[in-house]
């Protein structure tokens, strides 16, 4: 797992955690969004968490058997958005959907899901237990390294999303929302 929490140039904490397995990754980010051109009932910034599970590629050794190893993070497979507006209540997560579609880097339009609104972690590790059943480009050793990284990723998620709600993470100054404003690693 790697947390990088770097200042965006305003003083904002951009946050990133990665779960790295054989060929894919969990890389989870706080993310502010405002759509510029919103679908009806989404309009308005957006703040949560962002989850992805990525291609990861190793690349070769750069020197000595000592030298680090270049990673790739390649493309995502699947998106999970734990999003809510941010003139909304704290906890609404009216704005949490996923993207079982994605081609190449584009995701598939949002599909809202009871089940992901009413307890978002709860179905996360539900689904994330489970990915190899979802997606093809999962195999089954990644799948059973992700299962039993699942409560860390959880975990992780969690503690992110408390950030948020603390105002410490996902919050920007600054941008033009007609133009679209985006902050977060994902």
């Amino acid at each position: 797992m790697l947390d990088m929490g770097i200042p965006d140039g305003e003083g904002v904490v951009l946050v990133l955690y990665l779960f790295g397995f054989e060929h894919i990754c969990v890389a989870v980010s706080d993310l502010y969004f405002v759509d510029p051109q919103p679908a009806d009932g989404q309009e308005g910034a957006e703040r949560g968490v962002r989850l992805e599970v990525r291609r990861l590629e190793p690349g070769e050794l750069k020197g000595s058997v000592y030298s680090a190893r270049p990673i790739s993070v390649d493309r995502p497979l699947w998106r999970v958005d734990l999003l809510e507006s941010v003139s909304g209540p704290a906890g609404s997560f009216d704005r949490t959907h996923h993207h079982p579609g994605i081609r190449g880097w584009e995701p598939g339009g949002r599909v809202f899901d009871e089940g992901l609104t009413a307890e978002p972690l709860k179905w996360l590790g539900e689904r994330l237990g489970d990915l190899d059943a979802h997606l093809a480009e999962v195999g089954p050793a990644d799948a059973a390294s992700l299962r039993a990284c699942v409560p860390e990723i959880l975990d992780a998620v969690g503690r992110l999303l408390a950030r948020v709600r603390a105002g410490e993470a996902a919050a920007v100054s600054g941008g033009d929302p007609a133009a679209g404003v985006r902050a977060g690693w994902l």
